[in-house]
């Protein structure tokens, strides 16, 4: 099983909701691939520019496919282009 914690973080205030309304649609989508465990966005309480989207999926080959999708190239570009994202990867 393969964890990923992808912490997002505006650069410019505007930024943050089309950020947000990217991951908030990747996620929706990202549920629907096969292999994925749990796939969910969570805001920050402290900090208005971030969030957080913590992935769970089955396995490398599962992270892969999902990787190679239109969706997921579209929606994380959106997010990059809005400002920084720094992914932590787990493996169990």
């Amino acid at each position: 099983m393969i964890r990923l914690n992808c912490f997002f973080q505006a650069s410019e205030p505007e930024q943050y909701k089309d950020a947000l309304r990217a991951a908030a649609w990747l996620a929706d989508k990202s549920r629907k691939h096969a292999g994925c465990i749990a796939y969910d966005v969570f805001v920050s309480t402290t900090r208005a520019d971030v969030f957080m989207i913590c992935e769970t999926w089955k396995d490398q080959d599962s992270l892969d496919k999902h990787s190679a999708t239109a969706d997921y190239k579209r929606y994380s570009k959106q997010m990059t282009d809005c400002g920084l994202l720094k992914i932590e990867k787990f493996e169990f």
